[in-house]
């Protein structure tokens, strides 16, 4: 994974509408161009990282990039789970993202209760991998700074 970190951009679109009913973990969705566009060597798995709304804020984040075995998907996908709580979807805004590290490879659970137990455990340990100073001068990167008006629909 020598392409850490990886900086991209999309329009968030809707998903499959299960992070937030059934999971409690909102989750924003790439299209799937973007997803077509990852580096060939950044494997399946949950990665963390930043993630900013637009020109808003930047906040910590954890993503999960694959087939999300639990679900049997037939399509990859790129999921992100921005830790911060917004007041409303941002469905059509330009989701930009920061992948820093690798927690761990995606795997099967055997109920949704571990499934959730897992992707809340990803989520502590990302909120302390990304307090170390390589991680937090990500957070800074011109990436994040560049005005609305400058981001591309899918721009990866």
């Amino acid at each position: 994974m020598r392409h850490l970190p990886y900086f991209c951009r999309g329009l968030v679109v809707r998903g499959f509408g299960r992070g937030s009913k059934q999971l409690g973990i909102p989750t924003a969705n790439f299209p799937e161009q973007v997803v077509d566009n990852l580096p060939a060597d950044i494997s399946t798995g949950i990665y963390y990282g930043w993630a900013s709304v637009g020109s808003g804020a930047v906040h910590k984040m954890v993503v999960s990039i694959g087939w999300n075995p639990y679900y049997k998907n037939t399509k990859k996908s790129m999921e992100t789970h921005i830790i911060h709580t917004f007041k409303e979807d941002f469905y059509g805004e330009i989701l930009n993202v920061a992948i820093v590290g690798y927690l761990r490879p995606e795997k099967n659970f055997d109920s949704l209760e571990s499934l959730i137990s897992a992707i809340q455990g990803d989520i502590e340990e990302a909120k302390k991998r990304l307090d170390l100073p390589e991680h937090l001068k990500v957070k800074e990167d011109k990436f994040f700074q560049v005005p609305v008006s400058k981001l591309l629909n899918g721009h990866c």
